[in-house]
């Protein structure tokens, strides 16, 4: 597997004014560039590329919606270097409109875990106050592990990636990968 795949804890960074495209920097925890991507503006259907670094040559995976983008979405993973769907994430339609929760899925759907907001009330809160940061812990067979947080800037979205929590390897780094790629791309777009 990729060395892009070998660290615990990961920065994805995207910026908020780009018009014609979004460009996403996910960094190592030494705030090295490990992988990239720019994807274009108003596309119905998500397609997302993650490439080893700006001059965007080599491919390592893709994220790709399932159907236009919808309450209930699912994106499959797919590894660009060895064509294995890795697996899907969905996101909990009407249930994500008062907190986003998705769910974690294997290469044959089925369901590996979730992905939940922190709490409620702070989910409540965020649709009116939007500058509040968002944190989401990863369950993997009931236990929590506290993943992914982000912090504000009105120029930067960045979310922080840590599956240090995860010490048997259960969640396969490029799924935690997408997913947090997702919370920063995706789930910005409803607010």
């Amino acid at each position: 597997m990729n060395q892009a795949y070998g660290y615990t804890e990961y920065t994805i960074r995207k910026k908020v004014f780009s018009i014609m495209s979004t460009k996403l920097h996910i960094y190592n925890s030494s705030e090295e560039l490990v992988l990239y991507s720019q994807m274009k503006a108003f596309k119905l259907k998500e397609d997302i590329a993650l490439y080893t670094d700006e001059s965007m040559q080599r491919e390592l995976l893709r994220i790709k919606a399932r159907s236009i983008i919808d309450f209930s979405v699912t994106f499959d993973v797919i590894d660009s270097e060895t064509g294995e769907h890795v697996g899907a994430l969905r996101r909990k339609g009407l249930k994500s409109i008062l907190k986003d929760e998705w769910i974690i899925l294997d290469r044959h759907d089925q369901e590996l875990g979730l992905i939940k907001e922190d709490s409620t009330f702070m989910a409540l809160l965020r649709r009116v106050i939007s500058f509040i940061p968002q944190k989401y812990s990863i369950e993997l067979q009931g236990d929590p592990i506290p993943t992914y947080s982000q912090n504000i800037n009105p120029f930067v979205t960045k979310i922080t990636a840590d599956f240090s929590g995860d010490r048997t390897g259960q969640l396969d780094r490029r799924l935690g990968l997408a997913a947090g790629i997702l919370l920063c791309a995706v789930e910005g777009k409803q607010d």
